[in-house]
């Protein structure tokens, strides 16, 4: 498989449940008892290892506006460099086409007006997504290499999800 122009993708929501549940409990919440069940799982498809991965997005916090670039997070900014997004590489998940479904941000008529912002605001975190294209692809890669390898402090290898077991849960699943 080789890696395709980055686009915007939601993940199986009783797959991010499972391995929520039986693989590492900080994979992205999208539980009813959490109030999140109607928060999609959103990211980036990236090729590691001959393997998908999908980054996840996330909106930005008060704390991401102090926060740089670093090896497990990266931020999104719009054309005048206002912080619109982050994408936290730490918390990426194994996936595989079954799995996902591409986003597409175009506005229809028909679109309410909260529909036609969420779209702009992924149209234009796409923008920069695909404009910095090299550096998400070589970041994921990096820290995936760097985890798998043991070649890095114990404190990013913390941070990151255990992706070995989230691999073997996404072998197993079997979608609907």
């Amino acid at each position: 498989m080789k890696q395709e122009q980055l686009s915007f993708y939601t993940v199986d929501m009783k797959l991010i449940r499972n391995m929520h549940n039986q693989g590492d409990d900080r994979v992205f919440s999208v539980s009813p008892q959490a109030g999140k069940d109607n928060r999609p799982f959103v990211g980036l498809i990236v090729m590691l290892n001959e393997r998908q991965y999908c980054v996840p997005l996330s909106s930005p916090k008060s704390k991401h506006e102090s926060m740089k670039n670093g090896l497990d997070f990266h931020r999104i900014l719009d054309s005048e460099g206002k912080l619109i997004g982050v994408l936290d590489f730490n918390n990426m998940i194994p996936v595989r086409p079954d799995v996902v479904k591409k986003i597409h941000p175009q506005i229809r008529k028909n679109d309410n007006s909260a529909v036609q912002h969420y779209k702009e605001l992924i149209s234009d975190q796409l923008t920069f997504c695909r404009q910095n294209h090299e550096v998400i692809v070589n970041k994921a890669n990096k820290l995936y290499r760097m985890v798998h390898q043991k070649k890095t402090s114990g404190f990013v290898k913390r941070r990151c999800l255990n992706w070995t077991k989230l691999e073997e849960i996404l072998d197993r699943y079997k979608s609907d």
